[in-house]
C-alpha cells in the first residue's frame, strides 16, 4: 500500500489548502482595518500604504475569478527558492497575472497545466484553483492555479 504524503503549501497562509471549504479554494490577503487597503501577499504587522501606517489587518479571502491582465511563457527553471526538483527535466510553464476588480489589484500565478497562453486572451476571465508546484518522497507541495472559466466572457 502507497503511504499517503503530506500535503503542505509552498507559503503558508497565503491560500486556503480545502477546496470543500465554505468558500471553496481561495486566495487570502489582508485588509486594513483603519484605511481598506488590500495586500496580497498578505500583510501582517501594519499598512503599507504610505497615507495611513495603521497596525490592525484583518485576514480577507480574495476574489475568487479576475480577469488575464498578461501572461507568458515561463521556459527556465527559476533560482532558489522556487521549489523544483533538478533531477527531473523542466517542464515550462505559462504564468498569469490576473485583475482581481474588487480588490483593485494584480495577482501572479501560474495558469493550471495544461493551459497556455493561447488558452488566455487579455481579458479573459480566469477563476482560481489548487495546484501542485512540486512533489517528493515526503511531501506535496500545494499552490495555486488560474483556468479560464467556462463561457467566461471577455
Amino acid at each position: 500500500m502507497a503511504r499517503e504524503r503530506e500535503r503542505t503549501p509552498v507559503v503558508d497562509g497565503w491560500f486556503t489548502d480545502d477546496a470543500d471549504a465554505p468558500d471553496g479554494f481561495r486566495l487570502l490577503g489582508t485588509r486594513c482595518r483603519s484605511c481598506g487597503s488590500v495586500f496580497f501577499p498578505r500583510q501582517d504587522s501594519h499598512c503599507r500604504n504610505p497615507a495611513c501606517g495603521a497596525s490592525t489587518l484583518e485576514e480577507i479571502p480574495l476574489s475568487p475569478r479576475g480577469r488575464v491582465w498578461s501572461c507568458t511563457d515561463v521556459r527556465y527553471r527559476p533560482p532558489a527558492p522556487y521549489a523544483s526538483d533538478p533531477g527531473r527535466p523542466w517542464e515550462p510553464y505559462t504564468l498569469v497575472a490576473v485583475e482581481l476588480a474588487a480588490e483593485r489589484m494584480v495577482v501572479l500565478g501560474q495558469a493550471a497545466p495544461g493551459v497556455g497562453v493561447a488558452d488566455l486572451p487579455v481579458g479573459a476571465e480566469v477563476e482560481v484553483v489548487p495546484g501542485v508546484l512540486a512533489e517528493d518522497e515526503e511531501r506535496v507541495w500545494t499552490t495555486w492555479h488560474w483556468r479560464p472559466v467556462e463561457g467566461g466572457a471577455r
